[in-house]
């Protein structure tokens, strides 16, 4: 689903070029979760994002579902995100003026979906995770935890090949993390879906199949 190789990334700052990611490579199996560890700053959000197609690399390729990214130009990057990546963030970024039910309805909508089709699959997922009778409510009006089930709810909402995670309970007490957590990569594995997540947590890399860690710029995989 995913593979990497030779990538780099550097940025300038006072004139002076810092490496962040050299010659990285790897590989991820469709339907493998995959756990993207290393120290604050070690490059684990600028790995992401050059997956995403955020950013473009200095060096390298990234094929993502049998398409190089690196060679799309900014408008197909955003198509193919679009169509085919789930985001969850550690701040859950929802739209604050749109309600719980827009929020997953809105990526659907960006994919052509019909009115009908729309709003009965975000309904049934609104259901599935437990917050069917907040659909109306705005993301204000809910708890921290309630919110990154809906920001997980819309990740998978328009069935992406990967999705990708930065910190997704980061901004959660414990408990409500591990039951977030629980609830993505039940949802995640049971879609057959394929999963990087960057996190500092050893409990939420345990219970990955593999790990990714970035050491001074290089990437390592390892067993969990």
């Amino acid at each position: 689903m995913v593979r990497v190789h030779g990538l780099g990334k550097s940025y300038a700052e006072a004139g002076v070029d810092h490496v962040i990611l050299a010659e990285v490579g790897g590989e991820i199996a469709t339907g493998e979760f995959v756990a993207l560890v290393g120290r604050s700053g070690s490059g684990k959000s600028t790995l992401l994002n050059l997956i995403a197609g955020i950013e473009s690399p200095d060096a390298g390729q990234i094929t993502v579902g049998g398409r190089r990214i690196d060679l799309l130009n900014e408008r197909d990057r955003t198509l193919f995100r679009r169509a085919r990546i789930g985001f969850v963030f550690q701040f859950f970024n929802l739209i604050p003026t749109l309600t719980v039910a827009e929020n997953l309805q809105l990526p659907l909508e960006l994919v052509g979906r019909t009115r009908g089709e729309v709003e009965g699959i975000a309904a049934d997922l609104l259901e599935e995770i437990g917050l069917a009778d907040r659909a109306g409510a705005f993301p204000d009006r809910l708890s921290g935890g309630e919110q990154q089930r809906v920001a997980i709810a819309r990740a998978l909402v328009h069935e992406p090949d990967l999705i990708i995670a930065d910190e997704p309970t980061g901004n959660l007490d414990l408990e409500t993390g591990e039951q977030v957590l629980g609830m993505l990569g039940r949802m995640v594995r049971e879609r057959g879906r394929t999963m990087l997540m960057a996190t500092h947590s050893r409990e939420v890399a345990a219970q990955a199949d593999r790990r990714w860690r970035i050491v001074e710029g290089h990437l390592e995989s390892e067993p969990v």
